[in-house]
């Protein structure tokens, strides 16, 4: 396969996706490193520093193999947003391009990956006391909020939970500061961009994945996942004492899956073999729903490798799709 020149006219972009537990770091690296190109992350939790083992980063080792782009990028006291995300990587491609090379985007976030591929809507920056003023009404009457949303947009309110508080906040923000939907905006303000992106899913039996990714659970728990989420609650109560972070609003990175439950534990809520519980039961409930937010996307080149564990075997299967595609 030719990667050391680039037709400029294509702009290529291999995305491995696939939900989480799947296997997909190990495969990364052994194609980036066969392309001689880098790694654009497309998770939205393996941006926040210091949260390394509950998002199952690539560990130091393996990042000093091959240049890894967007992580460790923001603080967990910090919010981001997937605009500033797209705003981020569209120079990081630019400049692989302009060296020949075929950027690979992993990761299982299905928002980053849309973004960049068939664009997101550009809305209203975030208003602190607006969104005071609606977290004050849903403390005094829960569901409030999510009633107010099903009101003024029933297509945005069939995407969000009711519990989910920031995406309800977020929507009825952008609607009462542009007198717009945000279910319309996101059909309508697209600014995809421009790249051939070659998508390559990796797929399992569920029941497979399942399992594995209730091990992958014990081996967070083994390696200090408990004393990560302490040391992320310290840091976050520092910066909320030192007025640098938001008091209120809920902060996404204490939403991720593992240190929501782990904090929950120390906050007496809940026993910590009832966190792990519920950590191996959301985490297989996120792989389900990232399965059907993909099957909802054009152009997945799927690849099923159940009962295959051997991150080259997996890798010569995505190399032998590759060759069809480049």
């Amino acid at each position: 396969m030719q990667t050391n020149s680039l037709n400029s006219d294509e702009k290529k972009v291999i995305v491995l996706l696939g939900p989480t537990g799947v296997g997909k770091t190990e495969v990364s690296l052994l194609l980036a490193k066969r392309l001689n190109t880098g790694i654009i992350s497309a998770d939205s939790m393996q941006i926040y520093r210091h949260m390394d083992i509950g998002t199952a980063k690539p560990t130091p080792m393996e990042m000093s193999m091959v240049k890894h782009h967007m992580i460790d990028i923001v603080e967990p006291w910090e919010s981001y947003s997937t605009g500033r995300y797209i705003s981020s990587i569209a120079p990081v491609i630019e400049d692989m391009h302009r060296q020949g090379k075929i950027p690979v985007v992993v990761g299982g976030t299905g928002l980053y990956i849309r973004a960049m591929t068939r664009g997101i809507f550009s809305g209203p920056s975030a208003d602190w006391t607006l969104r005071d003023e609606l977290l004050s009404y849903e403390d005094e009457e829960k569901g409030l909020l999510y009633e107010h949303l099903q009101k003024l947009d029933a297509e945005a309110a069939k995407k969000i939970t009711p519990n989910d508080t920031r995406r309800i906040i977020r929507a009825l923000e952008v609607f009462m500061k542009s007198s717009q939907r945000i279910s319309h905006m996101q059909k309508t303000l697209t600014r995809p961009l421009q790249c051939n992106f070659l998508k390559i899913g990796l797929t399992r039996h569920r029941k497979e994945l399942y399992g594995m990714i209730e091990e992958r659970v014990d081996r967070m728990i083994a390696s200090g996942l408990v004393d990560e989420v302490k040391r992320i609650i310290d840091l976050i109560s520092d910066k909320l004492d030192a007025g640098l972070s938001h008091p209120n609003y809920p902060l996404p990175a204490m939403q991720a899956i593992g240190y929501k439950e782990i904090a929950q534990s120390f906050a007496g809520e809940i026993s910590l073999d009832e966190a792990i519980r519920l950590i191996k039961r959301a985490s297989k409930r996120y792989a389900k729903r990232q399965f059907t937010w993909f099957k909802r996307e054009d152009d997945i080149n799927w690849i099923d490798i159940t009962g295959i564990f051997s991150a080259l075997e997996v890798h010569i299967s995505v190399d032998r799709v590759l060759t069809e595609l480049l």
